[in-house]
């Protein structure tokens, strides 16, 4: 006698059983885990495209590689850390969502208008006020490592 492992019985309420093919719910398993990996293809297309293009964000990673080294050197605590890697983060995020922000407005308004030119900068000013923040907090954090 063979066994046929692509079905299985499902209770239908009513105690009566329904044959179910496994096979489909196999598929749409590897279906949703293709389109989920295949997700981070996309988000790393985005982060190498601002590498590439966007002066600013590799001002950015060259500023937090710095950080980071210097907080490497003088052996920050765990809640230091905390505080400068969601400082560098935010800062990186925001850059991020500017360059996207600046590509759209592009897109939508390719001939010059001032509202346009009002988006970009406004998105350009969350930028630097995360900035701004993230250097109050490095100097909060490391000046009096270097005064004591």
């Amino acid at each position: 006698m063979l066994l046929n492992v692509n079905y299985a019985f499902i209770c239908n309420g009513d105690e009566s059983f329904v044959p179910v093919n496994l096979m489909y719910f196999r598929r749409q398993k590897t279906l949703v885990m293709h389109r989920f990996f295949r997700s981070f293809g996309f988000a790393f297309n985005g982060l190498r495209h601002a590498v590439k293009t966007q002066l600013n964000f590799r001002l950015h990673l060259l500023s937090a590689a710095a950080v980071v080294a210097l907080g490497v050197y003088t052996g920050l605590s765990s809640l230091e850390w905390v505080c400068i890697s969601l400082c560098i983060g935010l800062v990186m995020v925001l850059e991020l969502l500017n360059t996207a922000l600046e590509i759209m407005v592009d897109l939508v308004s390719p001939d010059y208008h001032p509202k346009a030119g009002l988006i970009k900068d406004i998105a350009a000013a969350a930028v630097l006020m995360a900035a701004i923040v993230a250097l109050v907090v490095a100097l909060f954090i490391f000046v009096p490592k270097f005064c004591s």
